[in-house]
């Protein structure tokens, strides 16, 4: 139902459709019963992996076209994984209900083209109102921070909490496993070199500097507000802040050591920070407990009170009239059906290469260009990438996976060409920096640290 240029006439058969109906979409779709057929009858068609291509496929030249305005639909939006199997034991992601959303609000969905073929495909008043209902309350239900005004309630994007649950305890230690560089093979790095607390949690690197001034491939995201991530790093390989606190010291590029017994020995050698270390961890050292508490140390690291998030907790005064009108503009130009929730970003993995070809456009191909393939394998997530986290954007500078763009203006323009498929104005563009740019919080206090990228 979102995005694919759907000229992909590719249709499910008679008896795929009952298959497909019976076996996945009711029993998950009971959760939001209301839409189940309204999505099986004219969503599932072009956005499943399920499907049979019409009889005019066998005209020359049709099949391809068809087949290619497929994978398009199926890229920009797989309602099976999206939808129907997230369904089954969990809710239903943000990105999916923003997904929805604007593809209803703006009738993008079914494109003409294939309207004009497939009588009543299009979708009714009382269908779309049906869905966009749907996407309210279970926002609602599962999303709502209940700290936004009443009228922004039902937002994409939901104000940051002043704190998430800890135990303080461990936060305590994880701060000081954070910040010790004995956690490196040559005791040169710790977590926070690579995530300073004085440029926004990055290193404001094109690539970060590992031990023995080696460089990765990738720009490092900030750990700032990551506790709201759905997965951690690029390629979405940790599934969580615990995981993802064991990667770098055992990475031989970041921090360069070979087991946590290494780690362990020194220390364990440190009696005062072991005898705390117990005090919490009765089983003392080991990877699990250190990354552990390096995690919950991570869920502190929040940064609420932006000028936004004030705007969306109801005072007015917190914007100018012209960053209302860049907010309004980065949800017209579809940004908002990613960057969403708390974090804004996060909760989904995007092709960069959606709408053109960036990385022929860009040259110079790097590892870490293979996005979410580099962990899973999967050809079909290759150049799919984790939404990275827009909180404090203007101090989280340079931009993208590969750490080219070194402007919020060159940002957008990107992501309208390449993921949106929209060219955004100069002044358009220019709003919505402006925007971008309210979205810096605080931290214990006071503003954010970090030194804003240019204009």
């Amino acid at each position: 139902m979102t995005l694919c240029s759907l000229a992909a006439v590719a249709t499910l058969t008679a008896a795929a459709t009952q298959t497909i109906f019976a076996a996945e979409i009711k029993p998950p779709m009971a959760k939001f019963s209301m839409v189940s057929d309204v999505v099986m009858d004219k969503c599932m068609a072009c956005h499943s992996r399920n499907y049979d291509l019409p009889f005019y496929a066998k005209i020359p030249g049709i099949r391809e076209i068809i087949e290619q305005d497929y994978r398009d639909g199926l890229r920009a939006m797989d309602l099976n994984a999206e939808l129907v199997e997230t369904a089954k034991d969990k809710p239903v992601g943000e990105t999916t209900l923003a997904k929805m959303e604007w593809v209803i609000n703006n009738d993008t969905m079914p494109p003409a083209k294939f309207a004009v073929v497939h009588w009543g495909s299009r979708l009714s008043a009382g269908e779309k109102q049906m869905i966009l209902d749907w996407v309210r309350t279970t926002r609602a239900e599962y999303y709502a921070t209940g700290t936004a005004a009443p009228k922004y309630a039902n937002e994409p994007v939901q104000p940051i909490p002043q704190a998430l649950p800890i135990n303080a305890a461990k936060a305590a230690l994880g701060e000081k496993l954070f910040n010790d560089k004995r956690l490196s093979a040559d005791n040169t790095l710790a977590c926070s070199g690579c995530h300073a607390y004085d440029k926004a949690g990055t290193d404001n690197s094109r690539f970060s500097e590992g031990i023995r001034k080696q460089f990765g491939d990738v720009n490092a995201p900030t750990v700032f507000n990551a506790a709201f991530n759905r997965w951690q790093f690029w390629d979405g390989r940790a599934a969580d802040l615990q995981e993802q606190a064991g990667g770098p010291p055992m990475n031989p590029i970041e921090m360069g050591c070979r087991n946590w017994e290494e780690i362990i020995a020194k220390l364990a050698g440190d009696e005062a920070l072991t005898a705390e270390f117990r005090a919490v961890y009765p089983g003392g050292w080991t990877g699990d407990n250190i990354t552990d508490a390096i995690a919950e140390y991570e869920k502190t690291l929040l940064t609420p009170n932006s000028r936004f998030d004030k705007w969306l907790m109801g005072d007015a005064k917190a914007l100018s009239a012209d960053e209302v009108k860049g907010y309004e503009l980065f949800k017209l130009y579809r940004c908002a059906s990613c960057h969403v929730g708390k974090g804004m970003g996060g909760q989904s993995f995007e092709y960069m290469d959606l709408k053109a070809d960036y990385f022929a456009d860009r040259g110079s191909p790097l590892n870490s260009d293979k996005g979410r393939m580099n962990a899973t394998n999967k050809e079909e997530d290759l150049h799919r990438f984790k939404v990275p986290n827009l909180r404090n954007v203007e101090l989280t500078h340079p931009y993208m996976h590969d750490g080219t763009v070194t402007s919020l203006d060159e940002s957008v323009r990107i992501m309208g060409k390449y993921l949106s498929g929209i060219p955004v104005s100069d002044q358009d563009r220019k709003l919505i920096v402006g925007f971008l740019r309210t979205l810096t919080g605080e931290y214990q206090g006071k503003p954010l640290a970090g030194k804003p990228v240019e204009r």
